[in-house]
């Protein structure tokens, strides 16, 4: 997806076995999409930020979805019943989606985990790429991008840098 573009729809199931429509959560003032996985070191040095990510923008009218869309017989860590537990365990907030068919990760152009697309109001992208520029130690992160954007977002002022380069894993595609 490239910046100003609409999102696509989708429908998936989540960890708690509900079938969530994408336009459900264009309610507020926006949503972040999270191309996510369970077996990412990167992605799991990020949990606890996206956690706190939820808590902080979910009450001020931003929503965070994370979904998987790793292949799961090469990665079994990545399957729906470890999502489930996965999701268990770390206490997420926010809905856990899985893409089986990897149709979702297909058509936002996603290629890593964690990869962010937020989305305003209207279902626009404005902004994508990474969480902030420190994977590995948050208490040394010096720029946190995408809350920078999603504090833009709300406050209804332009995003400084609409796009960063998302650093993780890649997506795990089925062959």
């Amino acid at each position: 997806m490239k910046i100003g573009q609409t999102m696509p729809g989708f429908s998936l199931i989540g960890v708690d076995d509900q079938i969530l429509h994408s336009k459900d959560f264009l309610k507020g003032k926006g949503l972040v999409v999270i191309f996510s996985c369970n077996h990412c070191p990167y992605v799991q040095a990020y949990e606890d930020r996206m956690i706190d990510l939820y808590n902080d923008f979910s009450p001020r009218g931003i929503e965070i979805l994370v979904i998987n869309s790793n292949e799961d017989i090469t990665y079994p860590d990545d399957s729906f019943e470890n999502m489930k537990r996965r999701a268990q365990a770390k206490g997420f907030p926010f809905p856990y989606l899985r893409d089986e068919s990897q149709d979702v990760a297909k058509a936002f152009g996603a290629t890593h985990t964690p990869e962010i697309f937020l989305m305003n109001s209207d279902g626009q992208l404005v902004y994508t790429g990474r969480i902030d520029d420190n994977w590995k130690e948050a208490d040394r992160v010096k720029s946190q991008d995408l809350k920078a954007a999603m504090e833009a977002l709300i406050s209804d002022e332009p995003i400084r840098e609409p796009e960063t380069y998302a650093i993780g894993c890649t997506i795990k595609w089925k062959t």
